[in-house]
C-alpha cells in the first residue's frame, strides 16, 4: 500500500492566514494534535496543538508561528513500512504526502495508518499467533512456511525481529496463522528443532506447557 492511497480526505491543511484559533478548532473537530501547514499548494511544514497553546494571541496569523518537519514528508510512491518508519522516529502524528513536483497531495493521520497496518498484518483475522524463538542464522521463512503449510494451516502474516547485539540466538519469528487450532503445527516445527516462545489460539494447544503460556500472558501485556 502506498501513501496516495492513505491520504485521509478528511483531514484539512491550514494555510499561512489561518489564525491560531482556527487551527485549534479544527484541531478539536478532527481530533488530532497536529495539522499540515501549506501555502498555495507548497507544503510549509506541521502546525502543533501544543505548541499552538503558548501563543498568547489566538488571532495571530500561523504565518507567525513556530512549524514543525519542514523538511519532513513522503511522496506519494512510498510504501507504508517507509512512512510507518519515518512517523515512528519523529513521533509525528500526521505526514504530508507530495507529488514528484513537490506539489502537496494530502495528508495521513497516524491513527488511520495504524488501522490499515493492522489490516496489512492480518490482526482482524482470526486465526493463532506463534512466537517462535531461534538463532538469526536459522531464520528462513520458506522452510517455516513449508512446515507450517503440510499442516493444512497458512501464514497470514510474519514478522521477524533481530536480537540485541551479541544475543544472536534471541532473535523472534512472530507468525499470524489462518487457523486457530495449531497443535499440529507446533509439534511439526518442534519436531524440526524450532523452540516456540509463545502461542495465542482460541482453541486449546496441548503442547505448551504452562511455564510457556505464562510467557505468552506477559508478553501480550507488555
Amino acid at each position: 500500500m502506498l501513501a496516495s492511497d492513505l491520504i485521509d480526505p478528511m483531514l484539512p491543511s491550514l494555510k499561512l492566514t489561518d489564525s491560531v484559533a482556527q487551527a485549534l478548532d479544527w484541531m478539536q473537530e478532527h481530533r488530532v494534535g497536529q495539522l499540515v501547514l501549506t501555502d498555495q499548494g507548497e507544503y510549509r511544514g506541521v502546525i502543533s496543538e501544543e505548541l499552538l497553546m503558548d501563543v498568547a494571541d489566538d488571532e495571530q496569523r500561523l504565518s507567525d508561528v513556530m512549524r514543525l518537519f519542514e523538511q519532513t514528508f513522503v511522496y506519494e510512491d512510498q510504501h507504508l513500512y517507509e512512512i510507518i518508519g519515518l512517523i515512528l522516529q519523529n513521533r509525528m502524528e500526521v505526514v504530508a504526502v507530495l507529488t514528484e513536483e513537490q506539489e502537496f497531495s494530502g495528508t495521513i493521520s497516524t491513527s488511520e495508518l495504524l488501522k490499515q497496518f493492522a489490516q496489512e498484518l492480518g490482526v482482524q483475522e482470526a486465526g493463532a499467533i506463534l512466537i517462535l524463538n531461534m538463532n538469526e542464522r536459522d531464520y528462513s521463512l520458506t522452510e517455516i512456511s513449508r512446515l507450517v503449510e503440510s499442516n493444512n494451516v497458512k501464514i497470514i502474516s510474519s514478522y521477524f525481529s533481530s536480537a540485541a547485539y551479541g544475543m544472536p540466538d534471541r532473535s523472534r519469528l512472530t507468525l499470524k496463522l489462518n487457523r486457530r487450532e495449531i497443535t499440529s503445527v507446533i509439534s511439526t516445527l518442534e519436531r524440526f528443532g524450532y523452540r516456540i516462545e509463545a502461542a495465542f489460539a482460541n482453541a486449546p494447544v496441548e503442547s505448551i506447557d504452562q511455564e510457556r503460556l505464562d510467557s505468552l500472558l506477559r508478553f501480550l501485556n507488555t
